[in-house]
This record gives C-alpha cells, sequence and structure tokens, in this order.
C-alpha cells in the first residue's frame, strides 16, 4: 500500500484507493480511517502502531485532512478532542503504555460525549514490556481504564481486511452514539501481511452525527433526543459550545449534586447498554452441535478456528465464538453457549482477561479454562487442541 501512494505525495488522491492490495493491518486501519471519513490525527510514534501516523502523515494530506505530531501522549489525545469538537472526525493510534497515560482524556471524552477512535495496538506488558512482540493485555483497560462510570465500545479485528472495516465501524459507532471507540489490534495483526480489498466508495456506509436542529438560541448542548444521544453542534457553526468534565445539566454548566449525577451518568451508560444488541459483533465457527467452546479474540481466534477445525476431524464437536466487539461484551450469547457447552476454553495473550468475563457470564453452567500466554508469543491450534483432547 505505501509503494502505491509514496510516488504521488503532492497528488490530491480520493479517499477510498477502490482495489486489491497487499499490505499490512496498520496500513489497513489507516486506509480504512480515511474512508471512514477520518480528517485529523493527532498522535505520538510507538511501536508497534507507528506505521499507522506514518501512514497518516502521507495520507491525510491528500485527502485534505491533517496531521501533528505532538510532543507527547497527553497533547496529542487532547487535540483528538478538539478536533472532533471542530467537527473533523479524529482518531490517534497507540500502544499500551501511551493508552495508560491517554486514560485520563478518554474519560474526558466520555463525559463530553466526544467522538474519537482509538487504536491500541497491544504489546506484552506490563510497563514498558515487551516493546515489539505480542500481546492482548489491555482487554480490561480498555473497559475500567479512567475513572467512574462509562459504557466503552471496544473492538478488535483479526486480519488485515477486517483492520480495515472495523475502522468504518468504529467511526460509525463514535458518530452515532457520541463516544470514544477504542480498536483493540495486537502486534501480530498489526504487522501480519495479506490480501486488502478496498470497495467503491458508494459500497461504504458512512454515518455521522446528528446536527442540532433547533436554532442557536434555543440550543442545549446536552439535551438527548429519545435516543439518549445528543445532537452535537461543533465549533464555527454559530451555537454555543460548552465542555466540562465536571457534572452538567443540558446546558454544559457544572452542576455538583447527586440528581444532576444521577440523570447524567446513567444517560451515559445507557445509551450504551440499551442499544448493545446493534453494537456486538461476533463471528461463530460450528457453535450449532458444539459440546467443546472455544472463546477467542484477535491473533488468538485464528490459532483457535485451526484447533477447531482438529478437533473435528478427530471426531470432537468443538465451536469457536470470536469476539469482533469485546465492549459491551456479549453475556446472553455465552450465557446461552455455557448451557449448550461441557466446557469453554478462552485462548487469550494475558493471564486471564476474557476468560474472568467468560466465567461471570456462564454462571457455573459450565466449566470454563483459560488458555494462557503473558506476551512475547502467540498460540498454535496444535496447543489449544492439546488442551481440548485432554478435556474430552
Amino acid at each position: 500500500m505505501s509503494s502505491v501512494t509514496s510516488t504521488i505525495e503532492e497528488e490530491e488522491l480520493p479517499e477510498v484507493l477502490t482495489g486489491t492490495y497487499f499490505t499490512t493491518g496498520n496500513i489497513a486501519a489507516a486506509e480504512g480511517a480515511i474512508a471512514a471519513g477520518c480528517k485529523f490525527f493527532g498522535g505520538y510514534p510507538i511501536t508497534p502502531s507507528s506505521e499507522i501516523a506514518e501512514h497518516m502523515a502521507l495520507r491525510l494530506p491528500q485527502v485534505k485532512g491533517h496531521f501533528v505530531q505532538f510532543e507527547d501522549e497527553l497533547a496529542s489525545i487532547v487535540a483528538v478532542l478538539g478536533a472532533s469538537w471542530g467537527g473533523w472526525k479524529s482518531m490517534t493510534a497507540t500502544s499500551g503504555p501511551v493508552y495508560s497515560l491517554m486514560q485520563e482524556n478518554i474519560g474526558l471524552g466520555m463525559m463530553t460525549e466526544t467522538p474519537c477512535v482509538v487504536v491500541n495496538v497491544q504489546r506484552g506488558g506490563p510497563s514498558t514490556g515487551l516493546p515489539t512482540l505480542v500481546g492482548q493485555q489491555d482487554v480490561m483497560q480498555s473497559k475500567w481504564g479512567s475513572h467512574g462510570d462509562y459504557e466503552p465500545i471496544v473492538l478488535s479485528p483479526n486480519s488485515v481486511q477486517e483492520s480495515f472495516e472495523i475502522m468504518i465501524h468504529a467511526f460509525n459507532y463514535a458518530e452515532k452514539y457520541r463516544v470514544p471507540v477504542t480498536v483493540l489490534m495486537d502486534e501480530v495483526v498489526s504487522h501480519i501481511s495479506e490480501k486488502l480489498v478496498i470497495p467503491p466508495k458508494e459500497k461504504i456506509i458512512r454515518i455521522n452525527r446528528k446536527k442540532p436542529k433547533v436554532k442557536p438560541s434555543d440550543y442545549l448542548p446536552y439535551k438527548p433526543d429519545d435516543d439518549m444521544i445528543p445532537p452535537m453542534a461543533t465549533a464555527s457553526e454559530g451555537y454555543r459550545v460548552i465542555t466540562t468534565g465536571l457534572t452538567h445539566d443540558e446546558r454544559g454548566y457544572p452542576v455538583i449534586n447527586a440528581e444532576t449525577q444521577e440523570k447524567l451518568v446513567r444517560r451515559l451508560n445507557d445509551k450504551i447498554r440499551l442499544n448493545k444488541d446493534k453494537i456486538i459483533r461476533c463471528e461463530e465457527y460450528e457453535l450449532d452441535d458444539a459440546d467443546i467452546v472455544l472463546v477467542s479474540f484477535g491473533i488468538s481466534s485464528r490459532a483457535a478456528k485451526g484447533a477447531v477445525n482438529q478437533a473435528r476431524r478427530n471426531g470432537i464437536k468443538a465451536g469457536l465464538l470470536r469476539l469482533i466487539t469485546i465492549w459491551p461484551f456479549p453475556d446472553e450469547k455465552i450465557e446461552a453457549l455455557g448451557e449448550q457447552a461441557k466446557a469453554i476454553f478462552v485462548p487469550e495473550i494475558n493471564y486471564g482477561q476474557i476468560t474472568r468475563e467468560v466465567e461471570r457470564a456462564v454462571h457455573g453452567k459450565a466449566e470454563v479454562k483459560g488458555i494462557f500466554k503473558v506476551g512475547g508469543e502467540i498460540h498454535t491450534p496444535s496447543e489449544i487442541y492439546a488442551q481440548i483432547k485432554r478435556r474430552v
């Protein structure tokens, strides 16, 4: 992909580079963001996500967008929020250590209902950890990283093609529900090279934030419609734009009491919780008659699928539920699988973050066993199959 565009840096190109390419997950994610309408990237380079920033630095000027590398991580995420309030679809890309530093302002984005996208290409942690090697250890951070009650939307691709497609879904969710959305990639998905098919622009569905239909004098920045989501005016449109991390009323003015907190925080959570059936995406593979179920995501799910195929060849009724949406978590679907299965295995490159959620959702109806690696390498199908065989 980079070689396709590197010779025409000064030429204005279409937002959607329709065609078939052989490229990486990071480049596919960058092109997916541009296809979704992203016009601003604010970032600070960090392995293994840096190629996203590099590609956006090349491509955004070609589509009349703006790329800015900031002096640090805090500045970049604040600029992403500000760009969104300026009317641009905006994003950043990072990895676990910097994702940690961004959490305060991701929380600010939740409170101010600011649509944006944060790509976290996970590597082994904690702390500086394994800068160049794979991890899936930021699952819980993506849910609980900032303080307070809020409901994040978190998506996880497992291929180059899906890295492109999920970026479009991420921007659409961000705009529709007025919320920061995280895309949890991992180092292997980000750097693997595979075929990418980019469809024509008319085949790509873009959702844009709702705009106010009242005159500026009647506009209340945080007054929701019946769907619990307020229309969003942006700076320079003639409307009063107010943002604050404090508990606020529908005008956006700080009101520091329990009644306002109750009304606001319930709405911030319920606009996601009550729409989770529209948000949750899963892939089901060989589940109809499965009595051994695997639950996985990201690169681990590819090994899990191979293990299912190996089990089926040996007469074991295995199946896979792949989490494309990690948060909101598909509790009801997993609870139903717990009633069907004798055992559920959870391959993940951490020490049991999704496994605990599966245990919670199953309510003891089936045995749940995690298959863990704690960073640096991926599972093989044979390793997962060995655990299945030992159980049956």
